[in-house]
């Protein structure tokens, strides 16, 4: 049933991002294309999600646990300061985003529009994420 509805939530996601228009890199460029043409148009989208989300994740802060296994999905991690690792995973993203108009959702539905360039796109996410997780492993303990 879990994937049942991973896969339903998928597929509203994707379709969000399609009427959206944020399958398009054209759009997500425009808006940061901030001393130029700028394109209000994810500004909105972010606005519209924010306002969605903002009161599911007070609801879910503020509710009473019941001590049920699913209610761990629930900690809440504390990751402030944010350490080295965080900040350097924040400005690779932003430039990555800022370079291709894509991010990891719109990527994975650009796989069936876009030809190459969107398999080249998330095969190097999946690189990056690999590497990450060795040199966490290995490397930085």
């Amino acid at each position: 049933m879990k994937t049942v509805a991973a896969a339903f939530c998928g597929f509203i996601f994707s379709l969000g991002l399609m009427v959206s228009g944020m399958a398009d890199p054209a759009n997500v460029l425009g808006f940061l294309d901030v001393t130029g043409a700028w394109n209000s148009l994810l500004a909105f989208v972010m606005g519209g999600a924010v306002a969605i989300t903002l009161p599911g994740f007070w609801w879910l802060r503020h509710r009473q646990l019941t001590g049920r296994p699913s209610d761990d999905a629930l900690l809440w991690p504390k990751r402030w300061p944010p350490d080295a690792p965080l900040v350097a995973g924040a400005i690779l993203f932003g430039v990555g985003w800022g370079l291709t108009g894509v991010c990891p959702g719109p990527a994975l539905v650009l796989l069936g529009l876009d030809g190459w360039k969107a398999w080249l796109l998330v095969v190097s996410i999946l690189l990056g994420w690999k590497g990450t997780q060795y040199l966490q492993n290995n490397h930085m303990r």
